[in-house]
């Protein structure tokens, strides 16, 4: 009689299903990796290019579909110039102090949020206006007119203009910018568009000088950059408008840090440089413009 052989059925492993912790954790590295590029005015093609990485994979990323390896984080980090660390999400490595004061914000009332944003802006730098002089810096997007206004203000006051933080240097612009601010207690300075995007070398700039963001629409900052006949950062892309405002988008609140504000849309040069010099008449007063 033949033997009958029982059938067993191995078991394979499972994987195990994504928690979602875990999902969230790469969502906001996705988030981070997208803010930082547009921080930066860089279009998904040149940071692409830069880190080794594909635009498909970068998108991915982004959309928190990706889950990046470490070595493929730090080519992003590098091609976008920030520690790796900027690209992770901190939220459990904090000091305790920061997270004490992160828990008061999360139960203060979002009406109350901006008055406390101001009482703690003004506690930091309360010592600060008097190591400004008679330093103006101007910040804002490509094409709002910080040149062309700087160079204007300059000439009038009889000042000094200084251009810093050119983006192929932008890992010496702290240096440039301390060297700015020690040699001249009297200047009229021009940051690239991008300089919010390190955190320490604008804090320095609001510290130590009268900053006033020149801002424009969307459509005015476009037209300027074509006008120049240079549409970096906004080279060979289809969908420049799309970027420029999620450039801005992702610098606003940074800039809005700025002792002033100078809105230049629709205004000719001669206007906004008005403007501007009685902006820089008051700023000794320390108020918001």
């Amino acid at each position: 009689m033949p033997s009958i052989k029982a059938k067993t059925s191995v078991k394979r492993p499972t994987a195990a299903p994504e928690r979602e912790d875990h999902r969230a954790f790469v969502a906001a590295i996705g988030r981070l990796v997208r803010l930082a590029r547009a921080k930066r005015g860089m279009t998904r093609r040149q940071l692409a290019h830069a880190s080794g990485a594909s635009e498909r994979y970068l998108a991915q990323i982004e959309g928190g579909a990706g889950n990046p390896s470490v070595i493929m984080l730090a080519s992003i980090a590098h091609a976008l110039d920030v520690p790796i660390i900027e690209l992770l999400p901190r939220s459990n490595g904090r000091s305790a102090a920061m997270a004490q004061i992160l828990d008061v914000l999360a139960r203060t009332p979002r009406a109350e949020l901006p008055a406390l944003a101001e009482l703690i802006e003004s506690h930091a730098g309360r010592d600060a206006g008097i190591d400004r002089g008679r330093r103006i810096a101007l910040v804002g997007l490509r094409g709002a007119g910080k040149s062309t206004l700087g160079r204007r203000l300059a000439d009038a006051l009889g000042w000094p203009f200084k251009m810093a933080g050119i983006a192929p240097f932008r890992r010496y612009e702290r240096a440039c910018l301390e060297r700015v601010i020690d040699e001249h207690r009297a200047a009229v300075i021009a940051t690239a568009g991008g300089i919010v995007s390190n955190p320490e070398t604008y804090a320095l700039l609001l510290r130590r000088t009268h900053t006033v963001w020149v801002k424009a629409r969307p459509d005015e900052h476009m037209r300027r950059v074509m006008a120049q006949g240079d549409f970096r950062p906004m080279a060979q892309n289809r969908e420049a408008m799309a970027d420029l405002v999620a450039i801005l988008d992702a610098r606003r609140a940074d800039y809005a840090r700025a002792q002033a504000e100078l809105d230049t849309s629709g205004d000719t040069v001669e206007q906004s440089c008005v403007k501007l010099a009685r902006i820089v008449a008051s700023c000794s007063g320390g108020g918001k413009q």
